[in-house]
């Protein structure tokens, strides 16, 4: 007990140890103690019995048992509120602090700490995923992360594919043509961080998932080997990218199933801020019929998905929408509001001041039209946001409002207006309702051809895309996918007139977003087409990042039989780059033994023998011979990052 005492005492003689209560800042010196910190370490030594217990003399050297010292700290009779001395065996700290210290609640699970390649370039795909430690593996991550060098540019119009020009850029110097971009969407979205950081107004993802439910034959299958704490990794790397690409009013939106929605809101509460969290929908993504009902008795079916959004600062606000009201009971009164509303602003695009409000007969009789037989329904119905009846009684008086049409924003955005001191009522505001954060009003049936490609598992609706782009963004901001799968965003925001970037390395093939956004250009009339009078046009780029070792892998995967791998090989020997260790006359020594593995296992092998951060081409190699980029690939990625030599 003395030695306790003792320590006490002369911690006490350091102000900074102590709080105002005259107790010690216990934390304070467990950092300390870690951290190997001078003026600690020099008031130990000063206490003789300090010195002996702490300390061990080699060759007249003190050395401090850093680890007995935090130990001895960390012991309940000393620190009553600490945990024991066991609590690192059982895992609670976190980069060296203490849950205590640290103040949240936090996922933990292994590789968290690694940056995972995530490399697959085809669907059916199974592979070992490769995972670079942050801290023993700095020199590998930055080289993998390294921006890329750009290949295989084309610009599409509605007239087809076209030899790359340039680049259009605004005021600011910043690309404003709509981007594809081919190959790993990890490296793609480091690439984009020169060009792209701060400017993009809206992300969507609708990721791979991770299921534990192998009964859901609807599971996404991108890679059937991504466990937990694999695909928790994987989302962690493109997140943190994604959030430093976002505008300071930006905002990102990520789709899930429950079987990933808890861990994946954990996640991003760290990532992005919990008090950032904007809302958590939940929207209807298929009918609780068909195929589903198969495994009803095991469980209930699952037909909706989450939406969890974020803004990328706090107070950002989303645009307030209205959609068709869908209840049977409002159904039923729209017939009785029909009846009340009789008036009608005849160009409601001029500015409030000049509204012209007659009646309905009167407009008709005006623009010579025939009078309906059912009370102008449908004309009702059509023009409901111009069908006014001045019903409520709300006032306005305290803002003294002068004129006799006023327009007055709440602090919410919505918009309210005023005729002659009392709330103008229109009939959309009875047929109409304020999106809220539960969506069953979008269809989800026959989605597989809408967009003219077939890709029915992991569609997403291009209503729901809409919607989504409507709540976030204006003309012209920038809309960013990086899991593009069949090109839904890309094709609405085309329609919708907003700039896009869309990453995918999945090949599609006839399904691929390519030949979807080719027949947006052409005016194609699916999706949400005619609700926008989308009539075709504009155009966007297509880009590649250019593989190296790349190649070599998809040919390895691709590969039927053992001759072709011999011959990959002696083309590895001469122009991949293998890794450091391997020693290729070994390789040969014991060629036998290679021949008599599976053709898995030799595919398996191979792959493992190329550096995985000679994957693609690094904007650095550019000049390097040994990369073999010809001069329009490096035209276009000078261009492209905007590089003078």
């Amino acid at each position: 007990m003395k030695l306790y005492q003792t320590l006490e005492k002369q911690i006490k003689k350091e102000p900074n140890y102590v709080s105002d209560n005259g107790e010690i800042k216990k934390w304070v010196v467990l950092n300390k103690a870690q951290n190997l910190d001078e003026e600690l370490i020099g008031l130990l030594l000063e206490d003789p019995d300090l010195k002996e217990k702490f300390f061990i003399n080699i060759k007249d050297v003190w050395v401090f048992k850093q680890n007995l010292f935090i130990r001895f700290l960390e012991q309940k009779n000393y620190l009553n509120d600490s945990y024991t001395q066991f609590k690192n065996k059982v895992g609670l700290t976190i980069d060296g602090k203490y849950l205590k210290q640290r103040n949240e609640v936090a996922l933990v699970w292994p590789f968290k700490d690694c940056i995972l390649e995530g490399g697959q370039s085809r669907e059916e795909d199974k592979r070992e995923e490769i995972f670079f430690n942050e801290v023993l593996a700095q020199d590998e991550i930055t080289e993998l992360l390294d921006p890329k060098v750009l290949t295989n540019a084309k610009r599409f119009d509605k007239d087809g594919e076209h030899h790359f020009d340039q680049f259009n850029r605004n005021e600011n110097g910043t690309i404003t043509d709509n981007l594809i971009i081919k190959g790993n969407n990890l490296l793609a979205l480091h690439s984009l961080k020169k060009e792209f950081a701060g400017k993009v107004k809206l992300i969507y993802i609708d990721p791979p998932y991770y299921f534990n439910n192998v009964v859901d034959s609807d599971s996404f299958k991108y890679n059937s080997n991504f466990k937990l704490s694999t695909w928790l990794t994987f989302m962690k790397n493109r997140l943190e990218i994604a959030k430093s690409l976002l505008k300071d009013d930006g905002f990102i939106f990520i789709q899930i199933k429950t079987d990933g929605y808890a861990h994946l809101k954990i996640l991003s509460d760290s990532i992005f801020d919990s008090d950032n969290l904007v809302n958590s929908i939940s929207v209807k993504m298929s009918e609780s019929s068909g195929v589903k009902m198969a495994h009803i008795e095991k469980r209930l079916p699952n037909i909706f998905e989450h939406i969890l959004v974020y803004s990328k600062s706090k107070n950002n606000k989303i645009n307030p929408i209205k959609i068709e009201k869908s209840n049977e009971e409002d159904n039923l009164k729209l017939e009785k509001y029909l009846n009340y509303y009789s008036k009608i602003i005849v160009d409601k695009s001029k500015s409030i001041e000049k509204w012209e409000i007659i009646s309905i007969d009167k407009y008709f009789e005006l623009n010579n039209l025939e009078k309906p037989n059912d009370n102008y329904k449908e004309f009702k119905i059509q023009n409901a946001d111009k069908i006014v009846y001045r019903t409520n009684n709300n006032s306005f008086e305290k803002l003294n409002i002068k004129k006799k049409l006023a327009k007055i924003i709440s602090a919410r955005g919505i918009e309210y207006i005023w005729w002659e001191g009392k709330q103008m009522l229109f009939l959309e505001d009875y047929i109409k309702e304020y999106l809220c954060d539960l969506w069953l009003d979008i269809s989800t049936i026959n989605l597989n051809k809408e967009g003219g490609v077939d890709l029915p598992n992991g569609k997403k609706p291009e209503k729901l895309i809409q919607r989504i782009i409507n709540l976030s963004t204006e003309k012209n901001d920038i809309v960013l996918d990086y899991h593009l799968g069949s090109g839904t965003t890309a094709a609405v925001a085309h329609k919708m007139g907003r700039q896009y970037i869309g990453l995918e390395q999945l090949d599609y093939g006839n399904n691929d977003s390519i030949v979807r956004l080719n027949n947006v250009l052409k005016g194609e009339q699916g999706g949400i087409s005619k609700s926008v009078n989308w009539q075709g046009g504009g155009s966007f780029i297509y880009l590649e990042l250019k593989k190296y070792n790349q190649t070599f892998i998809e040919r390895i995967e691709e590969s039927e039989d053992e001759e072709i791998l011999f011959q990959i090989w002696e083309e590895m020997k001469a122009k991949s780059f293998l890794n450091y260790n391997v020693d290729i006359q070994k390789q040969e020594q014991y060629i036998d033994d290679f021949k008599r593995l599976s053709l898995q296992e030799q595919k398996q092998h191979l792959c493992e023998l190329l550096d995985k951060n000679q994957l693609y081409v690094n904007l650095s190699s550019l000049n390097d011979k040994n990369f073999e980029c010809t001069q329009e690939e490096q035209r276009v990625t000078k261009e492209f990052y905007q590089l003078k030599n």
